[in-house]
This record gives C-alpha cells, sequence and structure tokens, in this order.
C-alpha cells in the first residue's frame, strides 16, 4: 500500500537512527563476540497470532539501513492477514546485521500489528455507513509515526498528525477565550496574520455549545467535535449542525458503539484505545537452521 504523506524518507531515516543508537550504542556485543564476520545466514519471521500484519515495510527499510546487503523476501504484505504459523519474510545476509536489527524490527511489527488488527476489527462495524474511524494523538512519544502508519494499514483514517498541520480548539482552548465565539475569532486573525491555511475543528461539551459552534460552521469552522456525548443528544447536534461542517464523535468510544454512533450521521469517530490500547501481536524471527 502507499505510504501515507507523513512518513517520508527523512522521518524513517531519523526514527531508526535514533532507535538503534538507542539499542547498539557502542556495540552489539552478544553478537560481536560470538558470530563471525564473515558468517551468512537466513531467518524468518514467523506469526504466532491471527492477525492483520503492519510494519514489514518498516522492517526492510530497517534492515537496509543497518546493511545495505542484506536481502529480503516477503511472502505477506503490510494489511495482509496472515495466520499462525506463517512466514511473513526471509532475510538473508549477514548473520551479525540480522541479530541486531532482530529485536527493532520486532518492536515495530510486534506494535504495529497490533494496531493494525486492533483497527481493522473496530473499522469492520462501521461497514454499511458512511462514517469513518479516526485516530488521536495519543500516540507514544517518539513512535507517532508507526503507530499512525499502523492505523493506515488496518484501514483506519488519520487524524491531524500533530499540533501543526490542523487547528483544534479544544475544552481548554476555549474556557481561556471565554467562548467558541472568541477562540475561533482568534484563530481566524492568526491564520491570515501568518498566511496559514489550515481546518479548524471545535470541540463542543453541550448543545448549547453546538449551537454556538454551529453558527460559524462553514464561517472559520471546518468541523465540530461532539465530545463525550451520549447518542441521543449527538443526534440533535447532527441535526443542529444540519450538514453545515463535518462532524466528530469522541471521548470514551468503545467498540461496542462504534455502529450506534454512526447512525446519527456523524462523519468521523475518533478513537484514542486504537493506539494506546491495543495489545502487541507475537511474532518472533527464527534463524533458519
Amino acid at each position: 500500500m502507499k505510504r501515507p504523506h507523513y512518513v517520508t524518507d527523512k522521518a524513517l531515516k531519523q526514527f531508526i537512527k535514533s532507535a538503534l543508537e538507542e539499542d547498539i550504542q557502542s556495540g552489539d556485543h552478544s553478537t560481536l563476540s560470538t558470530i563471525p564476520k564473515e558468517l551468512v545466514q537466513s531467518a524468518k519471521l514467523l506469526v504466532k497470532e491471527d492477525c492483520i500484519l503492519a510494519g514489514v515495510e518498516l522492517a526492510e527499510i530497517i534492515f537496509k539501513t543497518f546493511d545495505k546487503d542484506l536481502k529480503v523476501e516477503v511472502f505477506i504484505k503490510d494489511g495482509e492477514n496472515a495466520k499462525v504459523g506463517d512466514v511473513a519474510f526471509i532475510v538473508t545476509g549477514s548473520a551479525r546485521s540480522i541479530l541486531s536489527t532482530e529485536r527493532l524490527v520486532l518492536n515495530c511489527m510486534q506494535r504495529m500489528s497490533g494496531i493494525a488488527t486492533l483497527t481493522h476489527e473496530w473499522d469492520s462495524r462501521l461497514l454499511g455507513t458512511k462514517t469513518k474511524l479516526l485516530d488521536t494523538r495519543k500516540t507514544t512519544p517518539n513512535f507517532r509515526i508507526c503507530e499512525k502508519w499502523a492505523v493506515a494499514i488496518g484501514g483506519g483514517t488519520n487524524h491531524r498528525y500533530g499540533l501543526y498541520d490542523m487547528i483544534m480548539l479544544k475544552d481548554n482552548h476555549i474556557d481561556y477565550n471565554g467562548s467558541i465565539t472568541n477562540a475561533v475569532k482568534m484563530t481566524q486573525e492568526y491564520l491570515k496574520k501568518n498566511k496559514l491555511k489550515l481546518k479548524v475543528e471545535v470541540e463542543t461539551r453541550t448543545l448549547a455549545e453546538v449551537e454556538e459552534a454551529a453558527k460559524l460552521a462553514g464561517k472559520g469552522i471546518d468541523r465540530i467535535m461532539l465530545d463525550n456525548m451520549d447518542l441521543k443528544t449527538m443526534t440533535e447536534a447532527v441535526k443542529i449542525i444540519a450538514g453545515k461542517c463535518e462532524t466528530e464523535a469522541s471521548g470514551g468510544i468503545s467498540r461496542d458503539q462504534l455502529n450506534e454512533i454512526a447512525r446519527t450521521g456523524v462523519t468521523y469517530i475518533s478513537a484514542g484505545a486504537l493506539t494506546h490500547s491495543a495489545e502487541n501481536i507475537d511474532l518472533s524471527l527464527k534463524a533458519i537452521k
């Protein structure tokens, strides 16, 4: 699948360099002390849990970044179903290089596959509706690129990547400004002054706030978030907004609620659980004897 826009060569290089330095530092002494420099071997990525596999392309890049002579033969691609006992790929080359990159590859793939699998499961509950599933910024520091990439691999839609690529006026922004109207006014002045073109989302907590935000829908507000609202309130909020801008349900969303929430007519459902509550998938890199 095509990489998301934020998965750039520069970003990947920075992430991999930092991760390898964190792990290896002065050297992988376990490997350096026991494995001859000239030894060439192969290892297989063994799937030990049914899952939506993710991180295969990243694994290839990690291997190649560390040692350009490593060869990877891929059998299961990102986003494809993998079953217990499947071999996702075989890597061949310097035994030292394989061992020194093994844990970084597994850490990334296990986490990414867990997120992709959970996202796929959640997203399947929205079949037959027009609502899209979003992730959030509730990600692991310095690992966001992998976690959001995994959501995309699992069939979800990425929300803003960070604080820089979309304006989201949440409860504290609004409370500090006194009202939604004041916060939006200041935002528009800021965007104009700095010649920025960014979409603006506003969080609402009550129907009164929805009514205030709806007056600015399409006139400074591109999306209205319906935060921690029950189904009845959310349904009423969607009616008030009346399609003037996008809507997003958020706050304590569980997988069992997804279809009901979608039926209120919201454009998006965002869930931090996709990244902060996914369980790692059991994978291992085994030497081929």
